[in-house]
């Protein structure tokens, strides 16, 4: 993989404005007036979710496959429908291909008809025996993605700054986690992977984790702002979680003002995972594969 990633292919071509992707999804609607008034579809987030839960069960069959391999298919699949109106393809082959795809650039390779049985076995009515059909969409995808299939992510900077901040292993799990959770949403096209990183470290700190997932005791987003500004006086632990640890979090703090991260893509980055985990909520399995499988019958001999 390649080392800098600030000269990647990512940087240079897979890292868009807000305002850039929403022009480039409203191009490929626009193509396709018809189909998207014949086939509506739920916020791209709660699809977003149900693909992951669909490539976790995937992979946990009998291939057991890494999460870096699980993260850089969620990549390519969210590459691959800026291309391709998502309408005009079956997303569970997609999903077995993205896959297949990252196993091999992850070196954790899997064999295509281990692969395609395991897909059959859960999806029978989307997925043809036939090997070739899945071949056939690995090209698809490579081509749509232009060949640019190195993906550099947030993990490597969370496990580098486990002792620049004192992180306890409970932290890290919490900041991986929250690192897994942002593949279901934009940012992954928005941000780089360090940003990401120091997102996640910041909401396992200020944010309180509870059996209903993380519990946002005031806004975040205001506290970046605050650091960002340099106003002194708000970098006191009376702006945080009362249940984090004074002096963890104040440093991190302290370490945030004084470094060159951008805290405005920070903010942002809070204010699309705390989004994520809203409108998580609302998310049921069965709404999500009853759109999804409308149109995906009919292409399920195609892409």
């Amino acid at each position: 993989m390649a080392a800098n990633y600030w000269a990647s292919t990512q940087r240079r071509n897979w890292h868009f404005s807000k305002e850039a992707l929403l022009e480039i999804r409203q191009s490929l609607e626009d193509n396709d007036r018809a189909l998207i008034h014949q086939y509506t579809l739920l916020d791209r987030r709660l699809l977003s979710i149900f693909f992951q839960a669909q490539l976790q069960k995937l992979s946990k069959r009998s291939m057991h496959i890494r999460q870096q391999a699980l993260a850089t298919a969620q990549v390519y699949i969210r590459r691959f429908y800026t291309k391709v109106e998502i309408r005009r393809t079956n997303p569970y082959l997609v999903l077995a291909t993205a896959l297949y795809l990252a196993c091999k650039l992850e070196e954790c390779p899997q064999h295509i008809k281990m692969v395609v049985t395991e897909a059959r076995n859960l999806w029978p009515e989307f997925i043809a025996a036939d090997i070739s059909k899945l071949g056939e969409c690995e090209f698809f995808l490579i081509s749509e993605m232009s060949c640019q299939l190195i993906v550099h992510h947030p993990y490597r900077t969370l496990v580098e700054l486990q002792n620049t901040l004192n992180l306890a292993q409970d932290e890290v799990s919490l900041s991986w986690s929250i690192i897994n959770d942002h593949y279901l949403t934009d940012l992954p096209l928005l941000h780089p992977p360090h940003i990401i990183a120091v997102t996640a470290i910041f909401l396992a700190l200020v944010l309180k984790p509870s059996q209903g997932g993380l519990q946002v005791p005031g806004n975040p987003s205001s506290i970046l702002a605050n650091i960002s500004s340099g106003t002194k006086e708000s970098l006191t632990i009376e702006n945080f979680a009362s249940g984090s640890p004074q002096g963890k979090v104040q440093f991190l703090v302290k370490w945030l003002a004084e470094s060159e991260i951008d805290i405005k893509a920070m903010a942002d980055c809070t204010q699309e995972i705390i989004s994520l985990y809203d409108i998580w909520e609302q998310y049921k399995e069965k709404d999500c594969k009853e759109q999804i499988g409308r149109f995906a019958r009919t292409r399920n001999s195609d892409k």
